[in-house]
């Protein structure tokens, strides 16, 4: 997380938990020439829906507008932090600990790029996981990782 989407999270927290939702993750990017301000949110039966989204986005518009803590012009996104959420932070790593994954990394480890497994373990900055290819296990630690998220299992929601 970078410096402005930390303060960014610490100064919105307590209004999306107010509101009574959990912040999840916050993201600040430029894309195509524009700034966008994306906020990620889940509550305790994990449905986000779109009036969850719309609500908790008029109340940081407001905050926002009036803290004014960016100086560029930026778009304000809110949505859940979805089935396949990226995992970014120590907590989302933690969390996740038992989930299928996907990790992509900066440089090769063991000649590949990218392990998709389960998450075994998180301690000390390190995860833990069984890769799907090799079925053994695979320590990565977090800051060499370019893009991790949950491997959701769509053919199981089909037969539900």
């Amino acid at each position: 997380m970078t410096k402005t989407e930390a303060e960014i999270a610490k100064m919105t927290k307590p209004l999306i938990e107010e509101a009574g939702y959990m912040l999840y993750d916050v993201l600040f990017v430029k894309e195509a020439g524009e700034w966008f301000l994306r906020f990620f949110i889940q509550n305790d039966n994990k449905k986000v829906d779109l009036d969850d989204c719309e609500k908790v986005s008029n109340l940081l518009s407001d905050f926002l507008d009036e803290k004014d803590p960016i100086s560029e012009s930026y778009n304000l996104e809110v949505s859940s932090c979805g089935l396949e959420r990226h995992l970014r932070e120590k907590e989302h790593f933690a969390g996740a600990i038992g989930e299928r994954i996907i990790v992509k990394l900066f440089k090769n480890q063991n000649g590949k790029k990218e392990f998709e497994g389960l998450l075994k373990d998180f301690k000390n900055d390190m995860l833990t996981l069984i890769d799907d290819e090799s079925n053994k296990e695979v320590a990565i630690l977090i800051n060499e990782i370019a893009m991790s998220k949950i491997l959701y299992n769509w053919e199981e929601l089909k037969n539900e």
